[in-house]
Parts: C-alpha cells; structure tokens; sequence
C-alpha cells in the first residue's frame, strides 16, 4: 500500500500545483483611442505581476498597473456600465475575470458617464444608438491594436468576445447580443405603470425632443456578431422588442436584484428572461440596483439611491466574490471545447 500512498501524495500535489498554475494575478491600464469618436476604457488582464490596491476616485483597482500582460488570452469580455457610470465601477468582477485568464475592456461611455451627461440629452434614439456603437468601436480598437489582438483566442467562429453590462450597461450589452429597440414601448409603459416603475420613468422625462428624431420608433439593429456570449445585471429591459429577443441565439445570463427600485424586475430583467426561454435567469435576495458594483469609499447619490448602500444584511463584498467565478465559468463554457 505504500506506494500506492506515495504515488497518490505526488498525483495530488502536481494537481494542486497545475490548479496554482492556471490563477493569474491582475494587470491593469488605461486603453485611450484618440480620434473624432475617441474611446476611454480600462484593460484588466492576466499577468504574473504583483497586484497592489490603488485608490482610484472613490473604487479601488487591486492590480499591477502597467504590468506586462500574459502572451495569450482565453478572449475579450467587454464590459458596460449603467447611467452616468465609470471604466472603475465593477473591478471585482473583471479582475476575476482576468485571474481566470481573460482580457477585460471596461469602457467608460462618450456622454453617460460621471463627469458627461450629453448623450442623454440628446434624446432617446441617440442615447440607445450610440451606446452599443461605442462598444463596438472598442472591440475595432483592440482587434487592430498590436499590443492586444494576437494575444485574444479564436476559433473557427473567430475572436473569442463576449459582453457584460449593468443596468444601461445591460441594455447595451443585449443590445449588442441582438435585441431591437422600440422607443413607443417606453412611453406606454410610463402610462401604465410609472407608479410602479418610477425611477426608470422619471429618467430623462426632462429630455429635450430630438431634431433628428426617427421617423419610426423601431431603432436599425445594432447586432455586433462578433459577441458570442451576453452577462446582463439589473438589466434595462422595458424598450427590447419581443421578437427581436426571443431570435437571440448567443449565450445570455441574467441577474436581477430582487430590491432593486432602480428597474424593477418584473418589467426589466425578468421580462428579458420571459421572452428569452434559452437564457439563464439568476436571482439574487435582498440585494439592491447597485449590487453589482464596487462599493465606493464615499456616498454616491443618483435617482435610484446611494450607490454605497445596501439592504440590511446584504453583504456585497461576498456577493461579488461568488460572481466573480460564476462569470467566468458562464464565458468558458459559451466556447466551443479546445
């Protein structure tokens, strides 16, 4: 029995070390694409670098910066933030999705983000418009960018991409993935339920009429086909026409904050996942809009609440460290097998 016992020890030890091996640690910096449409994004990516906390305005980036990325990634996940949001918002879930060996482009969108609100005052068809296209001109960036397109896998279908957005993010990501939008849905939605849906319909209420308004309420689609799998969390949802979801054919996961007062469920992200039979419907208790961010060292006021709190006995930081992981296994297996 003895080496039987030695050869197990030696088995079990190169497994442990093969599963050390395959942890990365995380490198972090700033992707900038200068141009008439410029893009503003933060890369995390795998490395073998240190990582040190970094105050970064009110988040924090546990990273190396700078550090020299691995040669090779197993793809690129896109990652959008929701309504006057940041690049830095959602850190713990992209740098664990670059300890499992992704490159993460975390874009901060042209006129909604905290310092530029424009893009909403330009009316509604712009603002589900050019959001979507911002995140596809940053997969352009980075498939041209030296530095970055050999390093992302493909396979026969292509470059390995996937997108993951929160609350605007989550409408911009499904959007990409193939949803269609119809602005008059909106607007009889906001009839029949504003007080049950207050927050998102007192949204841009304010918003000037556009000069260039669409003759039809139908936006053109904004399909991106080289996303092949789709995160949603606390997505928007009430503007996605039925047909165009259930033709979505990509992997799509959706999480929705059951307290969540910024979209409520039932009109947002559970009524995606009602029209979309095929995707995975996650709900998460007592958690709040906001439960998918970093908790900002400050309070942060916005019309769904402070981004800081959460409900009695909701613990964020163990919230997103069991996310983390069950993104990255959702994007592995939306691959086919090597």
């Amino acid at each position: 029995m003895r080496p039987f016992f030695r050869l197990s020890l030696w088995l079990t030890a190169g497994l442990l070390l093969c599963s050390r091996a395959a942890a990365f640690e995380v490198g972090w910096q700033p992707f900038n694409v200068a141009g008439a449409s410029p893009v503003i994004a933060a890369l995390y990516y795998p490395t073998q670098s240190a990582p040190r906390e970094t105050a970064m305005g009110p988040f924090t980036v546990r990273a190396a910066i700078r550090a020299a990325p691995e040669e090779r990634f197993k793809g690129l996940i896109v990652l959008s933030h929701g309504l006057a949001g940041t690049e830095l918002g959602h850190g713990r879930l992209a740098e664990a999705l670059a300890r499992d060996g992704y490159l993460v482009a975390a874009i901060r969108h042209a006129g909604d983000n905290w310092q530029d609100s424009s893009l909403l005052q330009r009316g509604a068809a712009a603002y589900f418009t050019e959001r979507p296209r911002q995140v596809s001109q940053l997969i352009d960036a980075l498939l041209t960018d030296p530095r970055w397109k050999d390093r992302i896998a493909s396979d026969a279908k292509g470059p390995r991409i996937g997108a993951l957005g929160h609350s605007a993010g989550g409408y911009t990501v499904l959007a990409l993935a193939g949803g269609q939008v119809d602005l008059s849905q909106s607007a009889r939605h906001c009839e029949r339920e504003r007080s049950a849906d207050p927050v998102f319909c007192g949204v841009g209420k304010d918003v000037a009429p556009s000069a260039s308004a669409p003759a039809s309420p139908l936006l053109p689609s904004l399909r991106d086909p080289r996303v092949r799998a789709a995160v949603l969390m606390a997505p928007v949802g009430v503007p996605f026409t039925a047909s165009s979801l259930a033709a979505i054919r990509v992997p799509v996961q959706i999480h929705v904050a059951m307290q969540d007062r910024f979209l409520v469920p039932r009109f947002h992200g559970e009524w995606i996942a009602q029209k979309m039979p095929q995707a995975v419907l996650r709900r998460v208790p007592n958690a709040s809009h906001f439960a998918f961010m970093d908790k900002p060292s400050m309070p942060i006021a916005t019309p769904g609440g402070d981004i800081q709190e959460d409900p009695p006995g909701f613990d964020r930081a163990a919230s997103l460290a069991q996310l983390g992981p069950e993104l990255a296994a959702f994007f592995n297996k939306a691959w086919p097998a090597p």
